[in-house]
């Protein structure tokens, strides 16, 4: 929902090329890529020689969709016929079955997206140049939602836009109650639905034009908000901290949650953790029952059995990136000091203290900056990544850079208190 097929036409339109879509999602047969011999009933050729004709030139656009959802069976791997077609040093002799000639498809500009590149074989991946079209920020949404998806949802429900007006403020209440998502979406689905609403009142005589549509209307029009800000609640006990995640759908927020319980010395996971997921909670237990005595914590709690769970639990999580949340959630449990409502954090924790790098960091700023939190936690060897973050999230956010755990620590834990002395 970011924009990248209507970038791939902008590409084409910017060069005065033609352009042509392929949608690999769900392609199973090599054939499709490669064309299906003659000596097969209803043969014809493969989508890459069909998208050339339908061009009609040898130098188009191609747009390779949904590149990360092709599949393989026993009819071949569609992803191994692609290695050729995108390899510049191979693909001037490509022979489709079908044509059984050669054809120079160099001139080509070839453009596939994918949502995650995970999925992509790692020598495909490497014949592609990787471009990551991150999430926007409500003000990049209020832009785009005011100059395009708002006009054409309210000519499609058949107004006119001095008919209806939305305010600002109006769109950014959807933004932040009603969708939570790295494009423009949902977004959209949301405006068209107060058009249609407006549209049937209009009809029925329930309203006159021109109607303006505030914030304090977006209830009435959209029901009861679908996400609230829960990180002050959440994180008002010890034991819980934010953490800052990436998923298919750009960055999230993650709460973990410690908690005392179980046999001695044991560690019990649950939220659907990966493997190595599971392995940064037991480096960050293991820290902290190493250094308990430098951390203020008495050695002999450390000795208890642990639980840590990473809600929601219907969605599996993995990656290294959450041990510094772990570890500042033991450490806020055991201290008894709560971490800081408006701290999101993130890195990779060694047994030795130290805080290694991470990716995504754009996406997870972003992430913590729609969720109200005004403060980041990031590993000292990220700082260079801070200058892909726009600049308006740059400037509203303060961001610690740490080399150990000490550092995130003193900046994501509260101040130590008679009280939590004792807790200690």
């Amino acid at each position: 929902g970011v924009g990248k097929t209507s970038l791939g036409e902008s590409v084409a339109r910017a060069l005065g090329r033609k352009f042509a879509r392929m949608s690999l999602g769900g392609i199973r047969d090599e054939a499709d890529i490669r064309g299906f011999r003659r000596t097969y009933v209803g043969a014809q050729p493969g989508r890459i020689v069909r998208a050339l004709k339908e061009a009609g030139t040898k130098n188009p656009v191609i747009m390779l969709d949904e590149i990360d959802k092709i599949g393989a069976d026993w009819r071949g791997d569609p992803s191994s016929a692609l290695l050729e077609v995108l390899d510049p040093a191979q693909n001037t002799t490509f022979r489709d079955h079908y044509l059984e000639v050669d054809l120079d498809l160099s001139e080509v500009l070839f453009i596939p997206t994918a949502n995650v590149s995970e999925t992509i074989p790692a020598p495909l991946l490497d014949r592609m140049e990787l471009i990551r079209l991150d999430g926007y920020t409500e003000q990049e949404k209020l832009g785009i939602a005011r100059d395009h998806l708002l006009p054409r949802q309210i000519s499609q429900a058949g107004l006119t836009e001095a008919e209806l007006q939305v305010s600002d403020d109006a769109v950014l209440r959807v933004v932040t109650d009603h969708t939570r998502e790295a494009g423009v979406r949902n977004l959209e689905r949301e405006l068209g639905r107060i058009a249609r609403k407006v549209a049937t009142r209009i009809a029925t005589g329930a309203l006159e034009t021109p109607v303006v549509v505030g914030s304090d209307q977006i209830r009435e029009y959209l029901g009861k908000p679908k996400f609230d800000n829960e990180v002050e609640e959440r994180t008002a006990v010890p034991g819980v901290a934010t953490g800052l995640a990436v998923t298919g759908a750009g960055g999230d927020v993650l709460f973990v949650e410690a908690a005392t319980g179980g046999a001695d010395g044991s560690l019990t996971l649950t939220g659907q953790l990966g493997d190595v997921m599971k392995e940064s909670a037991q480096i960050a237990l293991s820290y902290v029952r190493s250094h308990a005595e430098r951390l203020g914590i008495n050695p002999e709690a450390t000795a208890k059995g642990f639980h840590i769970h990473v809600p929601e639990g219907a969605v599996p999580k993995d990656g290294p990136s959450a041990g510094v949340t772990m570890t500042t959630a033991m450490v806020s449990l055991l201290t008894g000091r709560p971490v800081r409502s408006a701290v999101g954090m993130t890195g990779e924790v060694t047994l030795q203290g130290l805080v290694l790098p991470i990716g995504g960091v754009k996406q997870k700023v972003l992430a913590a900056h729609r969720m109200g939190l005004t403060e980041v936690i990031l590993p000292r060897r990220n700082e260079k990544d801070l200058d892909d973050v726009p600049e308006s999230v740059r400037k509203a956010m303060t961001f610690h850079l740490a080399s150990r755990v000490d550092d995130v620590l003193a900046a994501a834990l509260e101040p130590r208190t008679a009280e939590t002395g004792e807790a200690a």
